[in-house]
């Protein structure tokens, strides 16, 4: 590296990113312990926090990090710092579990207040609808104060990822979705919406009409994502928008199988929630992460090709449990898919922190 040349500092913000990664780490620790495999860490009480630790510690941390870099005002990021703390809480045994629970309960209500001066500084229908899904995390986070069933509670959290998720892809891609897209999706926003608000009286009714809305919110978000057709490109690019196609896929699955009825039976339930947390969640978190994580934190994540591999075993995982597992009622597919899964998320993770540490890439590495 020559003297003229000097690597960005890392800013101070990736000190809110310390209990986002701690929870990953330890929410695929809880995933292992679930399927009857070994995990590094044996705590008995992550495996009942699994879902929370990835949903709300992991994924809802990074979200308001990421608003709250936007934002640039210092009572931002009380949301991000709150929800990170609720994450470490639930990992530790001396705090009680209720406790836990209220701390992330008061981190998901200042992430609803953040968007807040966010909506006044521009009002935008996708900022909206990114509101509408930090409202229904909040639900969620209150529901599970109350009471232990998860399925009741991650049914809030799908909506809170989906919506979250799809108003950044169109914030992202506005010029190629049109000039009404924010509506279009804010639309959808209010349906799921009222689908989760069915569900609470009767299940099945709010399901299929839970798996109606994702299913027209896919399919609109496919036939518009300038994704479909950036897939014939090559290197980032090409990269980026298989990520996003395949995250598609597995949210138009989840989809089709809620159009069955509410998910009461463990195979059907497994595949709406590893479709939605597992293949749309993080194939948009892999598709973005060179983007994204790079304005929020101030470091250098470029592109490589080794970011294929994590991403092609992520998606292989998926089909193994969701078809050998929850289709043909096999247990060796959970845990094959559970050690796959786990693989590529940590794998992941070791490819962006070489990619950050060895700064930007020659053009032979991003083809």
């Amino acid at each position: 590296m020559s003297a003229g040349i000097r690597r960005r500092a890392p800013s101070w913000r990736l000190i809110w990113m310390l209990p986002a990664g701690v929870a990953l780490l330890a929410g695929l620790n809880a995933g292992l312990q679930l399927i009857g495999l070994p995990a590094p860490i044996s705590g008995s009480r992550l495996p009942q926090v699994h879902g929370m630790l990835l949903t709300i510690g992991f994924v809802g941390t990074l979200i308001a990090l990421e608003r709250a870099t936007a934002l640039r005002r210092w009572y931002g990021f009380i949301a991000p710092a709150l929800l990170g703390l609720g994450g470490i809480a639930l990992l530790m045994p001396i705090v009680p579990l209720m406790a836990a629970k209220a701390v992330l309960v008061a981190g998901a209500a200042a992430f609803v207040l953040l968007y807040i001066p966010l909506w006044r500084r521009q009002y935008d229908a996708a900022l909206l609808t990114q509101l509408l899904g930090a409202a229904l995390a909040l639900v969620g986070t209150l529901l599970w104060l109350v009471q232990e069933d998860m399925s009741r509670v991650l049914v809030w959290m799908i909506g809170f990822i989906v919506l979250t998720i799809a108003a950044e892809r169109v914030e992202l891609a506005r010029i190629t979705m049109g000039p009404h897209a924010g509506v279009r999706l804010l639309v959808h926003g209010w349906v799921v919406t009222a689908a989760l608000t069915v569900s609470v009286v009767l299940p099945d009714a709010g399901a299929i009409l839970l798996g109606l809305a994702l299913l027209s919110l896919t399919g609109w978000l496919v036939i518009h994502d300038v994704a479909r057709r950036t897939i014939r490109s090559t290197g980032v690019t090409r990269y980026m928008a298989a990520c996003i196609l395949g995250g598609y896929l597995w949210l138009a699955l989840a989809g089709a199988v809620l159009l069955l009825g509410q998910p009461d039976s463990q195979p059907r339930y497994d595949a709406v929630i590893h479709a939605v947390f597992l293949g749309y969640t993080f194939s948009m978190i892999m598709a973005h992460a060179t983007t994204i994580l790079p304005a929020v934190l101030g470091i250098s994540l470029p592109y490589r090709s080794a970011f294929w591999v994590p991403a092609v075993l992520l998606h292989a995982a998926l089909v193994v449990r969701i078809w050998i597992g929850d289709g043909l009622g096999i247990p060796l597919g959970w845990q094959l898919c559970g050690a796959l899964g786990v693989l590529a998320l940590v794998l992941f993770v070791l490819t962006a922190l070489v990619s950050a540490i060895m700064g930007t890439a020659r053009k032979a590495e991003v083809r």
